[in-house]
């Protein structure tokens, strides 16, 4: 029996994933800050599908806490065969009018928790030549984003440190996943007071359900790279032939409220 770490577990796309892991037969570690919501959530698919559920509450945007996870998986002796580093927020702002704390917080949670948990639980897996490791990223890896200045860098990074350890560890049997999803129906939105921009408003999004299943199969093909969408794909690859200056003035109109 395999085991699956998801981090932001509580809800959208995390608590689909530790879904799907649970009807695959795979025991859970789920983690985020919300216990109560957790424990709901263990309730639900232990009874469901018969596999164990450990619970962590904690808050990952301090990067110690992303040591105490590994220290206490550890002191379980949970061997962790899935990581799914999909924890993080973004916020909607000008960055000169924008709070310095929460954009700290932001690349605490987005950026340094990750790489943390990437390299702690890395050895493990390369030992066993055994191992998948998701990383969300986002179709706001692909470019610069005004409004939203602090988030677009933040996965800017998870999408190159993923595909630069993906290619380190080609042939030792642990592949890397970047998921690139786009605007998707989940709390992300509320979180990010983003619910007024053209980028969302009036808009069909996918479930966060439809991108978990995209991203499940996405990392079991070890594919490195994942991409949520048609629109979305054709999106990442024309910014790579457009003057950027170009780029970053539509990414601001896009985002801006409507």
């Amino acid at each position: 029996m395999k085991t699956a770490l998801i981090t932001g577990a509580s809800s959208g796309i995390g608590m689909e994933l530790a879904k799907i892991h649970a009807q695959k037969g795979d025991n859970l570690v789920l983690v985020a800050r919300s216990e109560q919501k957790l424990n709901d959530l263990k309730k639900e698919l232990e009874s469901q599908y018969k596999i164990t559920a450990t619970v962590i509450a904690l808050d990952l945007s301090n990067p110690e806490a992303a040591h105490q996870l590994f220290d206490l998986t550890e002191k379980d002796n949970i061997q962790v065969d899935y990581l799914i580093n999909n924890a993080g927020f973004g916020d909607f702002e000008e960055f000169q009018k924008s709070d310095l704390n929460k954009a700290m917080q932001m690349i605490d949670l987005n950026t340094k928790s990750l790489t943390i948990l990437s390299k702690l639980y890395l050895d493990g897996m390369v030992e066993r030549k055994s191992g998948r490791i998701m990383q969300l990223a986002s179709t706001a890896s692909f470019q610069p984003g005004p409004l939203m200045a602090v988030y677009y860098a933040t996965k800017h990074y998870v999408l190159a440190f993923s595909e630069a350890i993906a290619e380190e560890l080609k042939g030792s049997g642990v592949t890397v996943t970047a998921l690139c999803p786009g605007p998707t129906s989940s709390g992300f939105q509320n979180a990010a007071d983003l619910g007024e921009s053209k980028l969302v408003k009036d808009k069909k999004l996918p479930t966060s359900a439809e991108v978990a299943r995209y991203g499940y199969k996405s990392m079991m093909n070890g594919k490195r790279v994942a991409i949520h969408g048609f629109q979305n794909k054709m999106m990442a690859f024309s910014v790579r032939f457009t003057p950027r200056n170009w780029v970053t003035a539509l990414v601001k109109k896009l985002s801006e409220k409507g």
